[in-house]
Formats: structure tokens, C-alpha cells, sequence
């Protein structure tokens, strides 16, 4: 059992031939006690404190299991953003390629109707050319002959 300051305040010694001085040895055990109390006293404090910090310790154990859990969605949560901007970058890239195909297919087909076009005008001026030339053949021919009023007159009837 410890012991108190009571205890050393009641404690009384048995007296001898030639034993201790009485005075001293009340003065000595004075200053024990009021230095045992402080102890004791300071004992209550640190107690007391360690007390406070052990229940401070566990706050901070749930404050850090809460942050660990926080930290692990919040991980989870990045990776997904991470998966959905991949898929839409993907996504977005795969319109635009259709879309990039979409256009060049109709670049081709405009091309292909631009170059009909032009076969049917070369075509159109071929014929045109040939017509022109008949006619202008024909016109020559009508030229060379002579003139047909002077032909008529030369000839008799």
C-alpha cells in the first residue's frame, strides 16, 4: 500500500538513549510531507493529463481513420474520373474520326460528280466542235462550188 502524507505526519518514532533530536527529525518530516504532497499533487495533474492527451491520441486515431477512408474513396473516385475522361476522350475521338471519314466521303463524292460534269461538258464541247466543223465544212464546200446563181446563168436550160 503506498504511502500517503498522512501516514508520515502520524508516523511517530520510538525514543532511545541518545536516540535523534526530536526537533530535526519533526522538521525533516515537514519538509517531507509538503514535499510528498506536491508530488502526490503532481501526480493528480500528470494523471490528469495523460488522461487528456490518451483521450486526444484516439481522437486523432479516429481523425486519421476517417481521413484514411476519405483518402481511399477519394482515390477511387479519381480513378474513376480518370476511366471516364479515357472513355470520353476515346469517344470524342472516335466521332470526330467518323465524322473527319463522313466528310471526306462526301469530298469524294462531290469530286466524283465535279469530274462526271466535266466528262459530260468535254463530251458537250466534243460534239459541239464536231457540229461547228460539219458546218463550217459544209459552208466551205458551198463556197468552193461557186455561185450558184452564176452557175445557173452559165449553164443554158
Amino acid at each position: 500500500m503506498p504511502l500517503t502524507p498522512l501516514d508520515i505526519h502520524n508516523r511517530e518514532f520510538k525514543k532511545g538513549f541518545r536516540g535523534y533530536n526530536e526537533a530535526e527529525v519533526d522538521e525533516f518530516l515537514d519538509e517531507v510531507i509538503k514535499d510528498f504532497e506536491g508530488l502526490i499533487k503532481e501526480n493528480g495533474l500528470l494523471k490528469e493529463e495523460v488522461s487528456q492527451l490518451k483521450a486526444q491520441v484516439e481522437h486523432y486515431r479516429g481523425l486519421e481513420t476517417t481521413l484514411q477512408s476519405t483518402l481511399v474513396v477519394a482515390q477511387g473516385t479519381a480513378e474513376e474520373v480518370r476511366i471516364n475522361a479515357r472513355k470520353e476522350a476515346e469517344l470524342t475521338l472516335a466521332e470526330a474520326r467518323a465524322k473527319a471519314d463522313q466528310l471526306i466521303q462526301e469530298a469524294y463524292e462531290r469530286q466524283r460528280k465535279v469530274m462526271e460534269q466535266m466528262d459530260e461538258k468535254r463530251r458537250e464541247m466534243a460534239l459541239f466542235r464536231a457540229r461547228a466543223r460539219a458546218m463550217l465544212l459544209s459552208q466551205l464546200e458551198v463556197l468552193d462550188s461557186g455561185d450558184p446563181i452564176e452557175k445557173s446563168e452559165a449553164q443554158p436550160a
